[in-house]
């Protein structure tokens, strides 16, 4: 064999591993994202009511689901929320970060979206250390933060007072701005639960000790009342973490075509985006609804023509949309639509067709869950609610 041959035969191996890697990449992260809603621990992750948490540790944001009445009157859909993870009634507080311009010196909507991000930080989802520097500054002066970014399990953000415009953006290391103050914060609460209080107390010490080494004053609150705040938070986003899902099965033992489904998806308006899922988007990019493979392997277009799968399922995210009771009504009809086209039966896990009652049963829950959300300061389909239901 020449060399040629074998630099040829050394390359081709190479590009089949890298396929190979990235194809179990991206299906572990579909499985990651998606793979909550139909974990065996829960006696149906689309219909029926999981066992209650105990309130006093730090939820993890899962489903939860309903008993709709199983009357098979019509031949309609099955669903069920699932409901699940964060903390108690919170008081609303005042935004600790006033809303920003945008920055001049980045496209228009990228400066909108940085300084959206600032102005979303609050006392009442955020643990904000506010550095006071004793003279302006790049964000490099932070040099200590920028490695441990992600040390603390939830997103960490840095915003900082422009010496010029004074207005708070959010700040990156290589940015050449000068600063006169910094509010450094880390995200109290997501789907994983609340933060823990070392990962808080390890937090307040970094940030402490940089301000310590720039000679900066700064303004610490109190990591054990911000725990305590945080775990009831976590408990409140627990009660109303729901998930509703629609699942479309195939009669009999007839397999769904990857490229009919995609076919389908198209018509209806959804797209294919990196998650492996087809998305229905609203203007803003934000996914209203999606469509995902029952057996959690991520759609892929280069699969298309040879994939093939048991059913697939429609699921709303009810916290992180706006209007769900009126998107469930859309992702309903969706749903009746792919029925038709690829002559499938709309059911639950059980295969179980529900009546008229089942679905009034399930609206009236996400409208008692977007009624409570909006009691407490935090719309559904809101920035904040993305961030908080991430």
């Amino acid at each position: 064999m020449s060399e040629l041959q074998a630099a040829l035969l050394a390359i081709g191996f190479g590009v089949i591993v890298a396929v190979y890697a990235f194809g179990w990449w991206q299906q572990r992260k579909y499985r990651r994202k998606f793979g909550a809603a139909f974990k065996a621990s829960h006696a149906d992750a689309l219909y029926q009511e999981s066992a209650a948490k105990p309130a006093a540790a730090p939820v993890e944001h899962v489903v939860t689901e309903l008993e709709p009445e199983t009357a098979v009157s019509q031949p309609v859909e099955e669903v069920a929320p699932e409901a699940d993870a964060h903390v108690a009634p919170v008081e609303s507080v005042e935004a600790v970060i006033e809303p920003v311009a945008e920055t001049p010196s980045v496209p228009l909507s990228y400066a909108k979206a940085l300084d959206e991000s600032c102005a979303l930080l609050d006392a009442s989802s955020d643990f904000i250390i506010e550095l006071s520097l004793a003279e302006p500054s790049p964000a490099a002066v932070l040099d200590g933060l920028w490695q441990r970014k992600f040390d603390f399990g939830k997103p960490v953000q840095v915003c900082g007072l422009t010496l010029n415009a004074q207005h708070w953006e959010r700040a990156i290391a290589e940015s050449q701005t000068l600063y006169e103050r910094f509010r450094i914060a880390v995200q109290l609460v997501d789907r994983g639960g609340a933060i823990s209080a070392a990962k808080l107390g390890d937090f307040r010490d970094l940030v402490a000790g940089i301000a310590k080494h720039i000679k900066a004053d700064a303004a610490v609150p109190d990591v054990h009342e911000t725990h305590h705040h945080a775990v009831e938070l976590d408990t409140f986003c627990a009660e109303v973490d729901q998930m509703v899902g629609i699942n479309l099965v195939p009669p009999g033992e007839r397999q769904l075509n990857g490229s009919r489904i995609a076919q389908a998806a198209s018509m209806l308006g959804m797209s294919l985006e990196a998650d492996g899922a087809f998305h229905a988007l609203d203007a803003q990019g934000h996914s209203l609804f999606c469509l995902i493979n029952h057996d959690s392997k991520p759609f892929q277009h280069h699969t298309q023509e040879t994939f093939t799968t048991s059913g697939v399922t429609l699921l709303l995210d009810v916290p992180r949309v706006a209007h769900p009771a009126e998107l469930f009504d859309r992702m309903l009809e969706t749903a009746r639509e792919f029925a038709r086209e690829l002559q499938v039966n709309v059911v639950d896990d059980r295969r179980v067709v529900l009546s008229d009652g089942g679905l009034n049963l399930i609206c009236d829950q996400i409208t008692a869950v977007e009624a409570k959300m909006a009691e407490h300061g935090i719309a559904p389909g809101s920035a904040q609610a993305r961030r908080l239901f991430a």
